[in-house]
């Protein structure tokens, strides 16, 4: 007896292949689904491979050609943001207007009862009934950072089928099962660029950027610039500089088209305030010392300690218990206590 139907975004590779193995020997009625994000052999592919799994699996693969909406919402998104000297994150924003919103709705629209992806991330209930967004079980591979702007309404109708898992279990299913998975490797952060190289990418896709000068936090020239697009905070390398010691990007001034260095205490900040906010729990109080508040400022960095105040209904300002290196604007905050996602945003300002 089926558990119910479900709609599996599908990439071709383990992960989602994976997943779709899984709710299939789970007794639903599985079909897969991929995005055609651009007219290109690699956006294709990807296709290809995808309904490579399905055929295998025996489900119906469906292709939805998002080429437009992933232009819009993603690649001019993702320039616009690095002409503004911020730092963007296409995954975060692929999942909020594509993944979770048009996929999801996609799903709801054709009948299914569920939707689901191969992320590492776990959906589960507390006491009262209420839905809770956490951490997956394999917490080097959790992938909640990504996901913190899924509308709080869709969770009682996406499945996660993977949050239980270990990656090495993951892959070990697909290789028992001899599931055809896309070999190329793990996904890239961004997955419409040569070989993960934004420079370039920017570079081939923009007009013609001002060059300007680097400096000091006194405002002193220390060097010029190739174009404020071409660095983040905290970059060390490709400054062009000689100093006695180290210099890192602290700041990137677009107003007067700067690029402000410094030592690496310079890049500690004590806080930061963000907007963009899609909040789980409604309780943000940080108050609870023997439950404390953390916050995720990139994918990569380290839970920290915080405390929070909400500012008003789309603003937060977040304070680290200790310092932060490079917490940079463009880039998102997450917020969790004890594994489970309260909501995040998109980090504006830095409290120095």
């Amino acid at each position: 007896m089926s558990k119910g139907s479900v709609l599996v975004a599908m990439s071709g590779g383990v992960d989602s292949s994976s997943a779709a193995y899984l709710l299939k020997e789970s007794s639903y009625t599985v079909k897969g689904i991929t995005m055609l994000i651009a007219d290109d052999d690699a956006a294709k592919s990807i296709v290809e491979e995808a309904g490579k799994v399905c055929d295998y699996l025996k489900i119906e693969h469906l292709v939805l050609d998002l080429s437009r909406e992933f232009k819009e919402k993603i690649i001019d998104y993702f320039i616009e943001e690095y002409l503004r000297g911020r730092t963007p994150n296409p995954c975060v924003a692929c999942n909020k207007y594509l993944k979770f919103n048009l996929l999801y709705n996609e799903s709801i629209k054709t009948g299914f009862d569920f939707f689901a992806t191969g992320h590492f991330a776990r959906i589960d209930r507390d006491k009262s009934g209420n839905y809770l967004f956490k951490k997956g079980k394999d917490l080097i591979k959790d992938q909640s950072y990504f996901l913190y702007s899924i509308e709080r309404d869709y969770l009682s109708r996406i499945i996660f089928p993977l949050g239980d898992y270990f990656k090495k279990d993951v892959l070990e299913i697909a290789i028992e099962n001899k599931i055809p998975f896309s070999k190329k490797g793990p996904s890239q952060d961004l997955c419409f660029t040569a070989n993960n190289n934004y420079k370039n990418f920017i570079k081939n896709n923009i007009r013609e950027v001002e060059p300007g000068n680097i400096v000091d936090r006194d405002g002193n020239i220390l060097g010029h610039h190739s174009g404020i697009p071409f660095y983040t905070i905290g970059q060390r390398e490709g400054l062009g500089i000689a100093a006695p010691s180290a210099l890192y990007v602290v700041d990137i001034d677009s107003k007067n088209n700067n690029i402000v260095v410094g030592d690496r205490e310079d890049l500690k900040s004590k806080g930061l305030i963000a907007s963009n906010l899609n909040i789980f729990n409604n309780d943000l109080s940080s108050n609870d010392l023997d439950n404390p508040v953390f916050a995720k400022i990139r994918y990569k960095h380290s839970d920290a300690k915080c405390k929070m105040c909400k500012i008003d209904n789309d603003r937060l300002t977040v304070i680290f218990y200790e310092p932060q290196d490079a917490v940079t604007p463009g880039q998102s905050v997450v917020l969790y206590r004890d594994g489970t996602v309260l909501g995040g945003g998109i980090i504006e300002e830095v409290v120095k």
